[in-house]
C-alpha cells in the first residue's frame, strides 16, 4: 500500500498579518492543482486572517500548539474550542521546540494530544531524539518513549487522526539533514512500535512526515524512501518559492 504524501508548513513565529494573508494567497493560487495533502500552520495571532483565505482549498489550516486544558483561567495560553472557533483542523504538538525549549514532557504532550483529538482535530505530533542521543545510540530508544508517552490512552479509532513527524532535532533549522537512508530507517522503526501497540494495518496506513531542514533539493529523495509520507517543512515554508517545490516534488 502506498500512502498518500502529506506536506505541511510551519511557520513558526514569523509573519504579521498581512505577511501571513500574502503567503497564503500565493500557496492557494500555487498549490491549486497539487495532488498531496497540504498544510499551512501560522502563528495565532494570524489564524484568523489565513482562515478564510484557505477555506473550501486543498491546504488544512493548522495551529502550532495548544493549551493542555480546554479552557479557564490559563494566562497566555490558547484553549483548543478557540482554535475550533477559527476554523482550525489542525494541531501540531510535541514540537522538539516546545519539548526543549519550554519543557513539554511526553506526559503533557499526551494530555493535549488526547484533548485535540476529543474535539475532533487531526494532530501531528512531533517526535525526534537530540544529536547527543543520537550518537549515544539511543535515537530509536528515545523515538520510541515518544511515541508511547505521545499516544498513552489515544484509542485505535483515533489514531486514524494522528500523523507523525519524525524530527531529528540535530537537523532542525541547521542545514544539516538526515540521509534519506537514515530517516527511512527511523521512519520504519517508529511504524513498528504503531503496529506493536495498535496493528500492522494502524503500521501500515499511519502518515510519518519528515521534518529537518527540507529544501526543494532533497524533497524528491526523501519522498523516495519507503517509509517517508510527506513532510513538516519549517524555514523553507516561509516562502512561496521554496515551499511550493517541496510540495510539489516529483
Amino acid at each position: 500500500m502506498k500512502r498518500s504524501y502529506y506536506i505541511a508548513g510551519n511557520w513558526k513565529m514569523h509573519k504579521t498579518r498581512a505577511e501571513a494573508a500574502e503567503l497564503a494567497k500565493a500557496l492557494v493560487d500555487r498549490l491549486k492543482d497539487g495532488k498531496h495533502k497540504y498544510l499551512a500552520a501560522p502563528s495565532f495571532t494570524s489564524l484568523e486572517t489565513v482562515a478564510p483565505i484557505v477555506k473550501g482549498t486543498n491546504i488544512r489550516l493548522g495551529a502550532q500548539n495548544c493549551a493542555a486544558e480546554e479552557q479557564g483561567a490559563h494566562t497566555g495560553e490558547v484553549s483548543v474550542l478557540q482554535l475550533k472557533d477559527l476554523g482550525v483542523q489542525t494541531v501540531i504538538l510535541g514540537h522538539s521546540e516546545r519539548r526543549h525549549l519550554y519543557k513539554e514532557d511526553d506526559e503533557l504532550i499526551n494530555k493535549k494530544v488526547r484533548l485535540a483529538l476529543s474535539r475532533g482535530f487531526e494532530v501531528i505530533l512531533c517526535i525526534g531524539e537530540l544529536l547527543e542521543e543520537r550518537e549515544a545510540g539511543r535515537a530509536e530508544a528515545v523515538c520510541q518513549g515518544q511515541v508511547r508517552g505521545g499516544l498513552d490512552g489515544v484509542s485505535a479509532g483515533d489514531l486514524g487522526r494522528v500523523v507523525i513527524a519524525y524530527e531529528p532535532v540535530w537537523a532542525i533549522g541547521t542545514g544539516k539533514t538526515a540521509t534519506p537512508q537514515d530517516a527511512d530507517a527511523v521512519h520504519a522503526f517508529v511504524r513498528k512500535v504503531v503496529g506493536g501497540l495498535y496493528s500492522p494495518a494502524a503500521a501500515e496506513q499511519i502518515i510519518i512526515q519528515y521534518g529537518g531542514s527540507v529544501k526543494p533539493e532533497n524533497a524528491a529523495e526523501l519522498m523516495a524512501q519507503e517509509n517517508i509520507d510527506g513532510a513538516l517543512v519549517g524555514g523553507a515554508a516561509l516562502k512561496a518559492d521554496t515551499f511550493v517545490p517541496i510540495a510539489q516534488f516529483g
